[in-house]
């Protein structure tokens, strides 16, 4: 077998290559740890590693041939697992490190039969996490990625130079993004202008977000289903990919605030079999403030890339990746920001008083 490595890495399949085995490694390093759960890092880690091979094996898709048990929706299935119980113990740290102590003594009462609810949740999406790594689907995945990496086998534009065709690969997926119709929440076309809800009330933000906030919670996946194509070819380009990689991150952060407030509360009046603002009305007020605020963050984002000017500059930067060669005559710093930007995304906005628990949803 060939050997691949970053200095002899040229063509689009040689950085496929690199790109899978890194992801895989670090997927089935976690895994003996995850069944005996003794630390939630390691579901975190291995949860990161899954959610980054899935994004390679569909960010390098036209140049891979791959097994059929190694598909990305296979991969997907096992991240939606390990995502399931992962959420659980974001959730639970949040609130008791978070709202527990910040709240009156009879809503705290209430606080704590929730939580005593959801560890009961934990466990059966704990049992559910063993199972599919004992499963026989998970184990035929590792078999035949484990193969393909002994014997890669690639379609014929695998062969390619990687820069030159890096531009065919991202354009379509940011047009996507950009085509999303929930850049278009609460704008109003006024003359042949754009404008923006600026002014909106905190009550008809929340009106707007109760009858279409779904169309912001897919805006959000979308971004981070994008973020991490374009962070697979970061190496490739310069400051200007970089800025633009850092608002899709930005968008799926702001987002992610308002949907994490949305699905707690439907957490905690599914458990509490009752209207959260029945049984927690601090905790209620305390996340209609951060939705507030979170939408008011929105705002010039929202507004930037409703600018054609915007737009047709981040089409631009796409068409300018850097040669391949001089990625490898540079010291690798090998993402040195990609665990500590993991951890914000799932932890963005989890302050006193506020929320973001930062669900993978």
């Amino acid at each position: 077998m060939k050997k691949h490595t970053q200095e002899k890495a040229k063509t689009l399949g040689d950085w496929a290559y690199l790109a899978i085995e890194k992801h895989f490694q670090k997927t089935i390093k976690h895994e003996s740890d995850v069944i005996k759960d003794k630390d939630p890092e390691a579901l975190h880690q291995m949860r990161v590693g899954i959610r980054r091979l899935r994004s390679a094996v569909k960010g390098f898709a036209p140049a891979l041939d791959l097994p059929k048990s190694a598909q990305e929706n296979k991969i997907g299935k096992i991240g939606h697992r390990l995502g399931g119980l992962r959420d659980l113990d974001v959730l639970q740290d949040a609130l008791k490190n978070r709202y527990h102590p910040n709240l009156p003594s009879k809503e705290q009462k209430s606080l704590k039969e929730a939580m005593n609810a959801l560890d009961k949740q934990r466990r059966h999406a704990l049992e559910q996490v063993r199972e599919t790594l004992d499963h026989q689907e998970y184990n035929k995945l590792k078999q035949s990625l484990q193969g393909w990496l002994k014997h890669p086998t690639y379609q014929e534009v695998a062969q390619m130079p990687v820069d030159p065709v890096l531009p065919d690969l991202l354009l379509p997926e940011i047009s996507q993004l950009l085509l999303h119709p929930g850049w278009l929440l609460g704008v109003e076309f006024k003359g042949g202008q754009i404008e923006t809800g600026n002014d909106l009330e905190p009550s008809a933000v929340a009106k707007l977000l109760t009858k279409d906030g779904e169309v912001l919670h897919s805006l959000r996946k979308e971004a981070k289903r994008v973020r991490y194509q374009m962070e697979l070819f970061s190496d490739f380009y310069g400051p200007a990919y970089a800025g633009y990689l850092q608002d899709v991150r930005s968008v799926q952060e702001t987002l992610g605030k308002i949907q994490d407030c949305v699905v707690l509360a439907d957490v905690l009046s599914d458990v509490l079999h009752s209207k959260l603002k029945h049984q927690l009305p601090t905790l209620t007020e305390q996340l209609d403030q951060t939705v507030y605020e979170a939408w008011q963050e929105w705002q010039p984002i929202q507004e930037r890339y409703l600018n054609s000017q915007t737009r047709q500059a981040f089409h631009l930067a796409l068409l300018q990746p850097r040669d391949g060669s001089d990625i490898n005559n540079e010291p690798k710093n090998e993402h040195k920001n990609e665990h500590k930007n993991e951890h914000k995304n799932e932890q963005s906005g989890i302050k006193e008083g506020t929320s973001g628990i930062g669900f993978g949803t």
